[in-house]
């Protein structure tokens, strides 16, 4: 079995998505522009931006698994990069996580997020292309910076389906280990929530008491955020206790997210 290239796989997603595939005896290489000792994995020195030591990494590898992620503009290169590398080096599958929403949220970083997604679909290479829903992680970052103020302020009408990233990372090592699959079926969390629900579950986790105001945000992204647009399951009316989606993918509810985060 020719090992699998996971780029990122120091990342949030990453470090998950290698301890899946090695869980299930796959050979993993992990992309890294620092070098490091060698363990459970393997590890190549390289980086998608400029391209150093990127085919050598490719090199015997038959899938790519692409976690790496970074800001716009470099975003896109370093997939431009990665494809244009991997087309010679016999690389059979290329498998690219993207964002729930790419295509109906107007932010610069999903508009990166769907070129890259142009790019492994025109690549020439049997790909497989992943939207997952914002993480656990993400939301708990958000929510931790807008606490620090007296008053938690939310936007008003907007809903979240927040993943586990231990979910996404089960999904991928399975659509890695099947072969190309093309657009994969989105992959969200087992609730649409709130975001004031959220937050008042993340200051319950933390012993913090902060009014939670919501408040009406002007502008497009926030409109296609009203709209669902993030979600696996657009539209549609999310009550305060929650929505659960017809078809959840993520077992891992953010209330246990939290639990384990901040255990009482």
């Amino acid at each position: 079995m020719r090992p699998i290239l996971v780029t990122g796989g120091t990342g949030t997603l990453g470090r998950a998505v290698v301890h899946r595939l090695l869980s299930r005896g796959c050979p993993v290489r992990v992309l890294s522009r620092q070098a490091h000792t060698p363990g459970e994995h393997g590890w190549a020195v390289g980086d998608l931006v400029t391209g150093r030591g990127v085919e050598a990494a490719l090199s015997g590898a038959g899938t790519v698994v692409h976690c790496a992620t970074t800001n716009g503009k470099r975003d896109v290169a370093a997939t431009r990069r990665l494809v244009e590398a991997a087309g010679g080096t016999g690389v059979s599958h290329l498998l690219y996580v993207s964002i729930v929403g790419v295509d109906r949220v107007p932010l610069g970083y999903y508009r990166a997020k769907a070129e890259c997604e142009r790019l492994v679909v025109e690549s020439g290479l049997g790909w497989t292309v992943l939207r997952a829903t914002q993480f656990h992680d993400l939301v708990l970052r958000v929510l931790e910076g807008l606490s620090k103020a007296p008053v938690l302020v939310v936007p008003r009408g907007v809903a979240f389906q927040p993943v586990d990233v231990r979910d996404v990372a089960e999904r991928v090592a399975e659509l890695a280990e099947a072969g190309p699959a093309g657009r994969a079926g989105d992959f969200g969390g087992p609730e649409v929530r709130p975001v004031e629900a959220l937050a008042a579950e993340f200051l319950r986790a933390r012993g913090r008491r902060r009014p939670v105001l919501r408040a009406p945000v002007p502008g497009g992204t926030a409109r296609a955020l009203r709209a669902g647009g993030n979600l696996v399951q657009p539209g549609g009316l999310v009550s305060a206790g929650g929505l659960v989606p017809a078809r959840p993918a993520g077992r891992i509810t953010f209330a246990e997210f939290l639990a384990e985060r901040f255990p009482a």
